[in-house]
């Protein structure tokens, strides 16, 4: 049984930063491509980093370019979502996702869907 844990999630003033962890299990996880998402109250989901299983290629979406890093650790199968100068307008819940591929990150996140999904974990920005 697949499983995709979040973790890292919490209340943080602007400017700060958090360190998200997505854990897997039930998977062979070098065969797999990771991406984050988020979804605002009262809409879907919005794609927001992506790495590959393979050559850690990465994307970003504009909204986080620059502010967020995205990294794999395979010996933990774990991947994080490292977010710094964070913004109100980056409050969501924060979902990580998971696609046997093996494109390159840009690819991952523009061309396929995930196969499975955790439940999410909480990242409110507020003062």
């Amino acid at each position: 049984q697949v499983q995709l844990v979040e973790s890292g999630g919490g209340l943080v003033q602007p400017g700060g930063s958090l360190r998200l962890s997505c854990t897997a299990s039930g998977l062979t996880w070098e065969h797999y491509a990771i991406g984050w998402f988020r979804q605002f109250p009262g809409s879907g989901r919005e794609k927001v980093s992506g790495i590959s299983c393979c050559d850690h290629t990465t994307w970003y979406s504009d909204s986080v370019k620059g502010r967020f890093t995205i990294s794999r650790d395979n010996d933990k199968k774990t991947v994080y979502l490292q977010m710094d100068n964070l913004k109100p307008e980056d409050t969501a819940v924060y979902y990580c996702g998971a696609v046997a591929t093996t494109a390159q990150g840009r690819g991952v996140m523009l061309y396929y869907d995930m196969e499975h999904w955790g439940k999410g974990t909480l990242v409110t920005v507020s003062s």
